[in-house]
């Protein structure tokens, strides 16, 4: 048994952290189920309404963030590395910003038509999040590290795709968009998006070295 295992034997079970790591990447979920039912709407009225609920997850999102560095901040012992809890609890928050910056860029933006490949990002959204809660949920007792593992090389996938679609897509705009306002909403839209798999991927990037440090 390594000096490492027999520490974690003794450390008390953690009550604090976990719950709140859970928390925030069901938030996460939750949000990018609202995004992906947004993009699948015509209803400018509706897609407001869905927005604002967006920016209500997202407060709750930084509400957890602030619990979590509160804790951080009360609790000598913590169920793994200080610099780790700080950059996992950044990296979800990052997520949850850009779901909502995407949401709100196409509400202020009014756009009039959804394309597909917004629809298509969305949905690499939410997939990514998923994979995110479910890599989350196994941290509790690191007893399942392929089930982590795995869904961080989806993760990564999920990530490749995001690229591709938004490069694609954005090189039509550049061929085919001749109005130029439009095209600068639609990229905006796109990029918020694209980033917000980028974050997922940080997400993962954060556990995989946590798994590293716990192995």
């Amino acid at each position: 048994m390594s000096l490492n295992s027999i520490f974690q034997y003794f450390v008390p079970k953690d009550k604090k952290f976990f719950p709140l790591f859970e928390q925030a990447s069901s938030n996460l979920i939750d949000m990018a189920k609202l995004l992906k039912e947004l993009v699948n709407l015509s209803d400018s009225v509706k897609r407001k309404e869905l927005s604002r609920k967006i920016e209500d997850l997202e407060h709750r999102g930084d509400d957890i963030s602030h619990q979590i560095h509160l804790e951080l901040g009360k609790n000598f012992i913590t169920p793994f590395d200080r610099e780790d809890i700080h950059t996992l609890t950044s990296s979800l928050d990052d997520v949850a910003d850009f779901i909502h910056g995407a949401s709100n860029r196409i509400d202020l933006y009014k756009l009039e038509k959804i394309t597909d490949p917004i629809i298509e990002m969305a949905d690499l959204i939410l997939e990514a999040t998923e994979d995110v809660a479910k890599a989350v949920h196994e941290l509790r007792n690191l007893k399942n590290i392929r089930n982590i593992t795995d869904s961080c090389v989806r993760i990564n996938s999920i990530e490749n795709k995001a690229d591709y679609i938004f490069d694609k897509a954005v090189g039509e705009l550049f061929e085919f968009e001749k109005d130029a306002i439009a095209l600068i909403k639609y990229k905006e839209v796109l990029s918020a998006m694209e980033t917000a798999t980028d974050k997922c991927e940080d997400v993962a990037n954060v556990l995989e070295s946590i798994l590293v440090k716990n192995a």
